[in-house]
């Protein structure tokens, strides 16, 4: 490697650093931000160490059914008899291992659509958009549902699901974000240096509309997340596995709500709540830094 291209690429990797340290610093100054982050956090350390946590085994028989709040037993019991503080935080794993999981796989998918689309153009871009538009049309939670019918009660099959209802807005975003960078200066560059399309791919166009990506994937996680709970609500959730939708559908087939344990219904709900809206509020904050006009906008 000559001293030029090692002088070229410590100043690509120095501006990117530079870049994620600028990133830090304006997202720190955002409080909505921090608090969402800092609830993230928490709801991870839970995620990771419930069985530390928990007092109870959640697939376990603890108590009498539907007992009210006590000290053996915090938020009560279930039908079963099961605590329903240990199934909560038993719970926390399942809604994000789905909502992170999904995600991931439909901003692959997304991400992947949008580039080539972008890039390339022509009858590529058309194609890969009809059938982008064609999944956009679909009503989503009909066809969710539809699909989860057919494919079947699996946390898998429900990730996958999920994920082939959310890649369409990821991947018309990216395409409108490369159509934008492959007529820059150095792009063009690129092309006239002898770069191949792989190169120019994945060294410029990836790397420019990552920041972009990972906006969009912050927000998807909460519609993941909720979906996943809608429809263990609707009974096409995994049954053998513990999630927050899950309770809500066998606290409403219960009745918990009429019950003596109405906190059946209330804290997994809760629970669901603040995990999105600590999403919502991550995504807002990185909305802003990676559009300027946003922040400046807000500082007026």
């Amino acid at each position: 490697m000559t001293e030029v291209s090692m002088k070229n690429r410590k100043k690509m990797y120095g501006g990117r650093w530079r870049g994620v340290k600028e990133f830090l610093k304006v997202y720190r100054k955002n409080k909505l931000g921090m608090i969402g982050l800092i609830l993230i956090i928490i709801y991870v350390f839970i995620a990771i160490f419930a069985p530390y946590i928990t007092p109870y085994n959640p697939y376990e028989k603890t108590g009498k059914p539907f007992i009210p709040p006590s000290p053996e037993h915090i938020f009560g019991t279930d039908e079963l008899g099961r605590d329903i503080f240990s199934l909560t935080i038993y719970g926390t794993r399942i809604s994000l291992f789905v909502g992170i999981l999904a995600t991931l796989l439909s901003a692959v998918i997304g991400s992947a659509v949008g580039i080539l689309s972008g890039y390339f153009g022509g009858l590529i871009d058309d194609l890969l958009m009809r059938i982008t538009d064609l999944f956009l049309i679909i009503p989503g939670i009909p066809f969710l549902i539809v699909l989860s019918v057919i494919l079947g009660s699996n946390i898998w099959n429900i990730i996958t699901v999920i994920a082939i209802i959310s890649w369409p807005s990821t991947a018309r975003l990216v395409r409108s974000e490369t159509l934008s960078l492959k007529s820059r200066t150095f792009i063009e560059a690129a092309k006239l240096a002898g770069a191949t399309d792989t190169y120019i791919l994945t060294r410029h166009i990836l790397v420019n509309v990552l920041p972009l990506i990972s906006a969009s994937i912050i927000l998807t996680i909460t519609r993941a997340i909720i979906l996943e709970a809608g429809l263990s609500f609707l009974g096409l959730g995994d049954p053998t596995k513990i999630s927050w939708g899950t309770m809500l559908y066998f606290a409403d087939r219960y009745g918990a709500m009429f019950s003596s344990n109405p906190y059946y219904i209330i804290i997994p709900g809760v629970a669901l709540s603040v995990l999105g809206l600590a999403f919502v509020f991550v995504s807002y904050a990185v909305d802003e830094i990676v559009n300027p006009r946003l922040r400046t906008r807000r500082l007026r």
